[in-house]
C-alpha cells in the first residue's frame, strides 16, 4: 500500500478559473465552484474527497474569474476538518484553460503524478471508506498509463448528454478517436496525471483534450469506473435537480 502511495503526489489540483457561462445568471456575481450542493460549496465537497483518501495533504486551486471570492473563502476553510495541511492559490491573470492551469502549477507536484479534479461535479462513493480516489490510487501504474480516467456509466451518470465521451475496454484502456456517440462511459471530472505530459507542451494555453489525445494514441490512457453516483451542474436547472436528489446524509 504503502509503495502505491508513494506513486502519487501528495499534492493535488482543483480547477476554478472558469467563467461558468452556462451557469448565468447565477456565476454573474457568484463564480461557480462557490454554489452550494446542500448547504456546502462544489469546492468544499472536491476538497473534502482529496482529504478523504489519507494521501493528498495540499491542493492547489487555481483562480481567474471572480478571483477574489473564491481565495477569500479558501483562507476561511477549516483545514483539519477536511483533512488538508494546505490550500495553495495558483492565479492566472489570464484564462489558460483547463490544461494551460495546470502547467502553470506544475511546480507544486514535485514531478509526481497527481490528481486533478473540477469543481462542478458533486458525486457520491458507494462505500467512502475506499472510495474511487483511493482506488485510483490503487490502480495507478505508471509503466503503462499515462493518464487514469474516472468514469462512469452514460445511463447512470445524471446531468449529462446521452452521447458520452469514452469507450473502456476490459483491461482499462480507454480511446474515443474515430468513434462516433452515443459512447457508453462519461468522465465525471477527475483523472491522475503525469506532470511530463504538461512540462513539453509548447502552448501556454491549451486544453486537457490535447493530453488525451496523445495519451490515447500512445495506448496509455486508462480510466477506472466509479462505483456510486454523481450528477453534473452544468446549468442551474443541474444545480436545483443535484439538490433534490443529492440528500444531505450522503455528501461527505
Amino acid at each position: 500500500m504503502l509503495e502505491k502511495h508513494t506513486k502519487i503526489s501528495d499534492t493535488a489540483i482543483v480547477l476554478c478559473a472558469g467563467f461558468g457561462t452556462r451557469m448565468r445568471p447565477l456565476t454573474l456575481t457568484t463564480p461557480k465552484p462557490l454554489l452550494k450542493v446542500h448547504g456546502k460549496t462544489m469546492l468544499e465537497l472536491a476538497l473534502a474527497k482529496l482529504g478523504d483518501t489519507g494521501r493528498i495533504k495540499r491542493v492547489v486551486v487555481n483562480t481567474h474569474y471572480l478571483y477574489e471570492q473564491i481565495e477569500s473563502y479558501v483562507r476561511s476553510l477549516d483545514l483539519a476538518k477536511l483533512g488538508l495541511e494546505e490550500i495553495i492559490i495558483s492565479r492566472e491573470e489570464e484564462i489558460l484553460e483547463t490544461g494551460g492551469g495546470i502547467a502553470k502549477a506544475l511546480p507544486y507536484f514535485g514531478n509526481k503524478p497527481f490528481f486533478a479534479m473540477n469543481a462542478d461535479l458533486p458525486w457520491v462513493d458507494a462505500v467512502k471508506e475506499f472510495g474511487s480516489l483511493s482506488r485510483m490510487i490503487e490502480m495507478w501504474n505508471p509503466e503503462v498509463m499515462d493518464v487514469l480516467l474516472l468514469l462512469m456509466r452514460t445511463e447512470k451518470a445524471m446531468g449529462f448528454s446521452d452521447d458520452g465521451d469514452f469507450f473502456l475496454m476490459p483491461n482499462g484502456e480507454v480511446y474515443r478517436k474515430n468513434t462516433k456517440p452515443p459512447r457508453p462511459y462519461v468522465l465525471i471530472s477527475t483523472q491522475i496525471l503525469k506532470p511530463e505530459l504538461f512540462a513539453v507542451h509548447p502552448s501556454k494555453v491549451f486544453s486537457n483534450n490535447v493530453i488525451w489525445h496523445k495519451a490515447e494514441e500512445e495506448h496509455k490512457l486508462y480510466g477506472l469506473e466509479h462505483s456510486g453516483t454523481c450528477y453534473h451542474i452544468g446549468t442551474p436547472e443541474d444545480l436545483q435537480k443535484a439538490n433534490a436528489l443529492l440528500t444531505w446524509n450522503k455528501m461527505p
